[in-house]
């Protein structure tokens, strides 16, 4: 076999296994964004990941990947409709045209669906489309000119090797101005400007999607040598440590700071701590060492956390999943100190000073943020005056999978479907030993109140109660004759408003706190005994202990035999 044929399908295999990583980073930013957002628009977030990703691969085919790779000069690459043009002069070695072409479709996807987060559960489906679509058609491809596609900033030996400033930090200006221009959600800040807080619904889903993120960065940077000979297997292996290296510190620095400012550690900003750390990193992973990795990494946590709270309280823009903080902020921290960190063989290889190529990274970033804000603002601006940008406040507080999808709610489990008979059918119901009419024989057609037979006095006791304490108190009752009882998972808090924390630097004013609800109907077992044994068991002399309510029952009516009142409460001997 020919070698070189060898070392060519070597290469193109790895830019192919890259670019199935990268395109698996579209399940978890759609897990982190359903996460930290409210259930009632996860069936829309889902719905915009798949979308963008959908919508821009047909566009960056059409015209992107020419204006982003084309000759046309050093600003726009040139116009050429479905790429049609020769572009063997821009392949990596032993890389197909086709395989490099998917590779980088991958990346534009990336960079659209960072948008999705910042401006969650209050934009119009239509405008999310809109939008996406132009960053995948023009704004990512021409700043990708400039870095990628041998344009001005390039030339300059301006270094941006897998994305921190292409991608994420493009994405993340489209995402800030997109979240000022549209506002925040209802219900975000009081009339004070304070900032309160709205957790999103499953910081379960949340970390998946960090796991996945994690996970496929190794193809986002790694597979960005392009190539696996002639020394970039030992690139790649020196890529993928630094790139776990910098997540990890990063996290690390996230979990010690909120413990520190929160008096807990934040689940979800130490999320985006993960996140932040691996969207610094991006810029130099191949050009710095593992110590520079390490200190770049924690310094994205330091950032992320001041930036996320930055954006929040002070400059009042509503971003419900630190988009900005992790890919603004840190897209153009990372590529700002891999000229602070750059190795001293790198910059000999360039040929360039530190300072020079400071400088030049410093221009990349500034150039590129400017170009990202004015083309996003004036697209913005145009959807906003034509089909608009916002629902309504009623769609909004609705929630956008039902005025948007139909969807009544993305977690059927949570709504379950009473099913319906048709009164025309010939359905005929199971009977027990005694006949409907006498074992259901409730009617009340009088104002006049019904009594259990022979006055016997019933009464209803209801316990709120720590999770905790069920198990003792179930026994408990059950020792002293109770039979039957009605357990509920229920949130609440009582007169001290439960205990304050914080989410995301936010403290939240009113903390639900999550609680067992039992109820228990007496007549036999005297209702001191009960509240004595649950006092009892409950009692630790601690806040939340729970509360005992006692209610007058007027009957009770067993459904299967029809008895009332003392009969109904005895169990079956």
């Amino acid at each position: 076999m020919d070698f070189t044929e060898l070392f060519s399908d070597v290469n193109t295999m790895w830019v192919l296994i890259g670019a199935a990583l990268v395109f698996f980073m579209q399940a978890g930013f759609a897990m982190v964004e359903t996460g930290f957002t409210r259930a009632k628009n996860a069936g829309n977030i889902i719905m915009k990941n798949l979308m963008d990703f959908s919508i821009g691969t047909p566009l960056f085919w059409i015209v992107g990947f020419g204006i982003m790779f084309g000759s046309a000069s050093n600003f726009f690459g040139g116009i050429d409709l479905f790429t049609r043009g020769d572009y063997s002069a821009i392949l990596p070695e032993g890389v197909t045209f086709f395989s490099y072409f998917i590779f980088q479709t991958v990346f534009c996807a990336t960079a659209a669906t960072i948008v999705s987060g910042s401006m969650a559960e209050r934009t119009k489906f239509s405008a999310y489309c809109c939008y996406s679509a132009i960053i995948s058609l023009i704004i990512y491809p021409v700043s990708g000119h400039w870095i990628w596609g041998g344009g001005w900033l390039s030339q300059l030996g301006f270094h941006d090797f897998a994305g921190s400033t292409a991608v994420h930090m493009l994405g993340g200006v489209c995402a800030f101005i997109g979240a000022k221009m549209l506002g925040p959600r209802i219900g975000k800040y009081d009339k004070k400007g304070n900032s309160k807080a709205i957790p999103g619904h499953s910081i379960t889903l949340g970390a998946l999607g960090c796991f996945i993120l994690w996970f496929c960065w190794f193809g986002f940077n790694g597979g960005s040598t392009v190539s696996m000979t002639n020394g970039s297997a030992a690139l790649a292996g020196k890529v993928f440590f630094n790139t776990n290296l910098a997540a990890a510190t990063a996290t690390v620095t996230v979990m010690i700071l909120t413990w520190c400012l929160y008096k807990k550690p934040d689940v979800s900003m130490t999320l985006n701590g993960s996140l932040a750390g691996l969207v610094a990193i991006t810029a130099g992973c191949d050009v710095v060492n593992p110590w520079a990795a390490a200190i770049i990494g924690i310094i994205a946590g330091l950032a992320v956390v001041g930036a996320i709270e930055f954006i929040d309280k002070k400059l009042k823009i509503d971003d419900p999943v630190g988009a900005c903080g992790v890919h603004l902020v840190n897209g153009a921290l990372g590529t700002i100190l891999t000229g602070v960190f750059c190795s001293n063989a790198s910059l000999e290889a360039m040929g360039m000073t530190r300072i020079q190529f400071f400088g030049v990274q410093l221009l990349g970033v500034v150039s590129t943020i400017i170009w990202g804000a004015i083309a996003i603002t004036i697209t913005f601006t145009i959807i906003k005056k034509t089909i608009g940008l916002r629902v309504t406040p009623e769609e909004e507080i609705q929630g956008l999978d039902l005025p948007e999808h139909g969807l009544v709610s993305a977690y059927a489990d949570f709504m379950p479907a009473i099913p319906q008979i048709d009164a025309d059918s010939d359905y005929t119901p199971v009977l027990g030993d005694v006949p409907v009419d006498e074992a259901i024989p409730v009617q009340l057609k009088t104002d006049k109140k019904v009594y259990a037979p022979g006055d016997v006095k019933m009464t209803k006791v209801e316990m709120l109660i720590k999770q905790e304490r069920f198990e003792a108190l179930k026994n408990a009752l059950m020792a002293i004759g109770i039979t039957g009882m009605t357990v509920t998972h229920v949130q609440g808090c009582g007169a001290q408003k439960g205990k304050p924390e914080y989410y995301r630097g936010v403290m939240q004013e009113v903390t639900l706190l999550p609680k067992v609800q039992v109820e228990v109907v007496i007549c036999k077992v005297p209702v001191k005994t009960v509240i004595d044994t649950a006092k009892k068991v409950l009692y630790t002399g601690h806040i939340g202990d729970g509360k005992i309510f006692v209610y007058d029952v007027e009957n009770v009516i067993k459904v299967r035999t029809g008895e009332e009142g003392f009969d109904a409460l005895q169990d079956v001997e």
